[in-house]
């Protein structure tokens, strides 16, 4: 997913006996020159990161990189240190990795930032982007936290252009594909609208409601089902000028709070510990 527009840039998906990271491997070569792939830690591996920045090599320059956050178990060489809580480090490939993938190197080449947000815990980025000058360490952890994006894509179509329905309809392999596909185009397609609205307003889409956009996209694409198709086009002008008047007020990133699991609502009387009862003194 494009992160700055919500647009769903390659799809991979079929039956649960194959892991995501099996899947992961396929959308490697779909991802685009000039790029930023920023992952999740599940996904950091040597086979997913050297598979990406090799995929990107173009007249000699490398021009994929990709962000991930370290995982606790995860252990480097310190080659050079750029500043204070950022090294050059070379990460280690396991023998199992070496073994499955002969083509693995040894070792590869990343970049360390450790930081910490108010009210969270430390923590520390790998990335391929190793010139500090070029790339600063201020902005790549801002970019980071632009990976909660996918969550947000995720709630639109599940929650809002599914209707929050649990399963999928169709009862066969082949239609439960089809209908994947079918979400999946369609989702795009309001993005997509999004964006071109967007770009006219001269704000970032991300600023459009989704929600406010895909019931108007939705009633429009019915009066256009009965409509001459000359009269498409005007019916296509007002949809935008009127999808101008969905721009959200600029998110108050400023705030940040640790995540907590919220208390389940619940008509019984909450078990609190109660203080131990002494004897009253007469």
């Amino acid at each position: 997913m494009a992160l700055r527009s919500h647009l769903i840039e390659a799809v991979r998906f079929g039956p649960y006996t194959k892991s995501e990271y099996a899947y992961a491997l396929e959308l490697l070569s779909t991802v685009p020159a000039e790029s930023l792939t920023i992952l999740d830690r599940n996904f950091l591996s040597a086979e997913v990161l050297i598979g990406l920045r090799e995929g990107g090599l173009r007249e000699g320059k490398e021009d994929r990189h990709w962000l991930v956050r370290a995982k606790s178990t995860t252990r480097w060489k310190e080659v050079e240190k750029l500043a204070e809580g950022e090294w050059i480090v070379d990460l280690g490939v396991s023998r199992e990795a070496r073994k499955a993938n002969p083509a693995l190197p040894k070792t590869h080449r990343a970049r360390a930032i450790a930081y910490q947000r108010e009210g969270h815990k430390p923590q520390v980025l790998l990335t391929s982007l190793l010139d500090a000058e070029r790339y600063p360490a201020t902005e790549i952890i801002a970019l980071y936290h632009e990976r909660w994006e996918i969550e947000l894509g995720y709630d639109e179509l599940k929650t809002e252009l599914l209707e929050s329905e649990v399963t999928l309809r169709s009862k066969s392999v082949r239609a439960v594909e089809q209908e994947v596909w079918g979400l999946l185009l369609a989702y795009n397609l309001v993005r997509l609208e999004m964006e071109r609205v967007a770009e006219e307003a001269k704000v970032d889409p991300t600023r459009i409601s989704f929600v406010a956009s895909l019931r108007l996209i939705r009633d429009e694409w019915l009066w256009c089902a009965v409509a001459s198709p000359g009269a498409v086009p005007r019916h296509l002008r007002r949809l935008r000028q009127d999808q101008k008047y969905f721009i959200l007020p600029e998110r108050r990133s400023h705030r940040s709070y640790p995540r907590a699991v919220k208390v389940k609502m619940s008509s019984y009387p909450r078990k609190r510990p109660q203080p131990p009862k002494t004897d009253e003194l007469n």
